[in-house]
């Protein structure tokens, strides 16, 4: 990360759009969007006005990790929680997170991991929990199936807690539902407990194998 102001802000007439240096993994969901938005090489790289509001929202919702916001023009982030608390296994990758989200360890100025988020499960990343792109150098290798069952719920709104827990697993709490990596709805429940040093043989569940791992975080 560079020295710089992590978070770079991009006005437009009625709406600004910010993007955060910590949070965002170049997965180029808003780089690939239709229009020109976002256009790669571009200075501004961003460009609000040239597109209407609706747009605007709809491309920046589908960032995955919570590194670009949308603010109206009186700072004001008005995104709203989707209503299923969804957790979407990553091929070799993280945790993509969303829904009503209360993440220990995200600071104020990361509005938007309250709804939208990319969680470290290879155990390399330098800004946990969040993912910083460190399963690629790392050789991390899980393509992201489940195996694992859980109780049916019909309603899956409500807050979401995920607590890292000292050098062990990310405990979840709170309706959610786990998608593996094929899009496959696996697994629902209230609580979870997902691996967080990368060398559980139950990925992406934790089996205690962050203690002979020496896992620190």
């Amino acid at each position: 990360m560079s020295n710089e102001e992590p978070i770079k802000r991009y006005p437009g007439e009625s709406i600004d759009v910010t993007w955060d240096e910590r949070l965002c993994i170049h997965v180029g969901e808003c780089g690939r969007a239709d229009g020109e938005l976002f256009v790669g090489g571009r200075d501004p790289w961003c460009q609000p006005d040239v597109t209407d509001q609706d747009a605007v929202v709809d491309v920046v919702e589908r960032c995955p990790t919570g590194a670009l916001v949308y603010l109206h023009k009186k700072g004001e982030v008005v995104e709203t929680a989707d209503e299923q608390n969804t957790i979407v296994v990553a091929n070799h990758g993280p945790l993509y997170v969303r829904g009503e989200l209360v993440i220990d360890g995200a600071v104020d100025d990361m509005p938007s991991v309250r709804f939208r988020a990319a969680l470290c499960r290879c155990g390399q990343s330098s800004n946990k929990p969040f993912c910083d792109h460190s399963h690629e150098k790392a050789g991390f290798v899980d393509r992201g199936a489940i195996g694992r069952t859980g109780p049916d719920y019909e309603d899956e709104g409500g807050p979401l807690r995920l607590e890292p827990q000292t050098d062990g697993p990310l405990k979840v709490t709170g309706k959610h539902s786990v998608f593996s990596a094929t899009g496959r709805l696996a697994y629902r429940s209230e609580k979870s407990f997902f691996c967080r040093c990368g060398a559980s043989k139950n990925k992406p569940f934790c089996d205690g194998s962050h203690k002979a791992a020496g896992f620190s975080g």
